[in-house]
């Protein structure tokens, strides 16, 4: 858990929204396009490819609580939309963090 949470040589959160650093730049429909409450105009496939995907700023939606995949075994990471293997947050690895935190908050909800 801590290394998913930041105790790494990146020094990097792994899920978004927790600490000082996370990615930034999701492989996620939702986060890399504006909320409809401010672009009400739908975004077809394309444009959402063309017009948001390639774009080098941050994502304009934070999925706080989403866990990317995360680094390599080398523990190289990069922060880029395209690269879908370390930067698309999915439920199978979030699962056992989830599973994880559940323990540690039974064991240690009385101290």
């Amino acid at each position: 858990a801590d290394y998913i949470l930041g105790k790494n040589p990146k020094s990097m959160s792994y899920l978004v929204g927790f600490g000082a650093t996370f990615p930034t730049h999701l492989h996620h429909r939702d986060a890399s396009i504006e909320s409809i409450k401010t672009m009400p105009d739908p975004v077809g496939c394309v444009e959402g490819f063309e017009s948001w995907f390639k774009r080098n700023e941050s994502d304009p939606n934070l999925l706080a609580g989403a866990l990317v995949g995360g680094p390599d075994r080398n523990d190289s990471f990069m922060d880029e939309r395209w690269n879908h293997e370390q930067t698309e947050p999915t439920t199978y690895s979030a699962a056992p963090l989830v599973g994880l935190f559940a323990k540690l908050n039974s064991v240690f909800k009385n101290s």
